[in-house]
């Protein structure tokens, strides 16, 4: 493995306090490292957490800011935050409008938010992202993963709450912008985890994870290597079976990066993604390509489609101004 370590028990502090050096502009941090939040918090405004294991940078940290997130709590690698990291960052951030947790759809952090939810008396209400298409039947209790469409939520809910909107606005925004939403991913080579030194699971050199979580977590089906044609129109179709959209309606077309795939594969994906949305009737009115939601190292990608109503691509369109996103301000 070769990696830019001191060591695998530094890396996430170390690269926390880098991150906190680089934006300080934007982004400031409690003593602790339990959260970051954005530096100039907006009295009178609903406050927006969010948070998750770190390895899938820029998501949380790089959506603090104008626009989006106010604060973000990180656990360890691919470990969700603890309830007194989230509560802390309640505390911190709470303008006296109340809060409104982003959480995505897996066992632990669903848990450890409803935990910190319950130390707040009542100020926080919650919006549960489960946007991934890829298990059609959950093997769990939990049901669908959260992964690439929960930063659309984020960006929609912070521009609702930016605008001065009351807690419960945001909220239904933010559930009805996930119902809108569906993902899928395909992963071309596993991730490394620093501490352990080897990749999380086994794929062969010539095989893909069709369905792949952000963790590394199996999909669908594990298949023989295709064309970058042959695996969007699988991923295409899964997405459209399971939304249904309308002929003529308006998207949001996002191609995500897994952290080890470079832009000029993306944008192959893109082209490939949007002739085929385009064909089933569909507009991709709004795009975003890049690796925002990743899984540290791994080679791959997903492909988001969010169907947008004029309200929320008008809060899509709203400025933001944080480390990863920035538009209009």
């Amino acid at each position: 493995m070769k990696k830019f370590l001191n060591s695998p028990q530094t890396l996430l502090e170390e690269s926390f306090d880098g991150f906190v050096a680089a934006r300080a502009d934007i982004i400031v941090a409690c003593e602790e490292r339990k959260f970051l939040r954005r530096r100039t918090l907006k009295p009178g405004k609903v406050a927006l957490i969010s948070g998750g294991g770190s390895g899938h940078e820029p998501l949380h940290a790089g959506f603090v800011g104008h626009g989006m997130l106010d604060a973000t709590c990180p656990g360890q690698i691919f470990t969700s935050p603890t309830p007194d990291q989230m509560f802390a960052a309640v505390e911190a951030v709470d303008q006296g409008e109340g809060v409104v947790l982003i959480v995505k759809n897996y066992e632990g952090d669903v848990m450890n938010f409803e935990m910190a939810a319950e130390m707040t008396d009542g100020r926080c209400a919650t919006v549960i992202t489960d946007d991934d298409v890829a298990v059609e039947t959950s093997t769990n209790s939990t049901g669908r993963r959260g992964v690439a469409g929960t930063l659309i939520v984020e960006k929609i809910v912070g521009a609702a709450a930016e605008m001065g909107m009351k807690r419960s606005e945001p909220q239904a925004l933010g559930q009805n912008a996930n119902r809108r939403t569906r993902s899928m991913g395909v992963a071309l080579t596993p991730c490394t985890l620093p501490a352990a030194g080897k990749p999380n699971f086994d794929l062969g050199d010539k095989e893909i994870e069709m369905g792949v979580g952000i963790h590394g977590e199996p999909g669908r089906r594990r298949v023989p290597m295709a064309s970058a044609h042959a695996m969007v129109e699988e991923i295409v179709k899964a997405i459209l079976d399971d939304l249904a959209p309308r002929r003529g309606d308006d998207a949001l077309l996002f191609v995500n990066g897994f952290g080890g795939t470079p832009l000029i594969e993306l944008y192959l994906l893109y082209y490939e993604a949007a002739r085929m949305i385009e064909a089933a009737g569909i507009k991709p009115a709004r795009s975003l390509v890049g690796s925002y939601v990743t899984s540290l190292d791994m080679a791959g990608a997903s492909i988001t489609l969010s169907m947008l109503d004029d309200s929320s691509a008008k809060l899509w369109d709203a400025p933001v101004h944080t480390p990863a996103l920035r538009w209009g301000a």
